[in-house]
């Protein structure tokens, strides 16, 4: 199993995470990991877009508009 440090985390932060570990009775290792586990398995945005999309039957008909630009450099003067 991986291991992590989290360095430069405020106090406040610690404490909340600490009274959160107490509310659910594990430890404060066990808290951050659970969160940690749930943020990393929650669906992104396209997912979750995809997923709504499926909901009302797709987007397989909606048209595509063709493309005619040409890519450019950018001016950063």
């Amino acid at each position: 199993m991986a291991s992590i440090i989290v360095r430069g985390l405020d106090e406040s932060v610690k404490k909340q995470l600490a009274a959160r570990a107490k509310e659910h009775g594990r430890s404060m290792e066990a808290e951050v990991r659970d969160i940690l586990t749930r943020a990393a398995r929650r669906p992104n945005i396209g997912v979750a877009l995809m997923l709504a999309a499926q909901d009302v039957g797709g987007v397989d008909d909606l048209p595509v508009p063709e493309r005619a630009d040409v890519a450019r450099a950018a001016d950063f003067e």
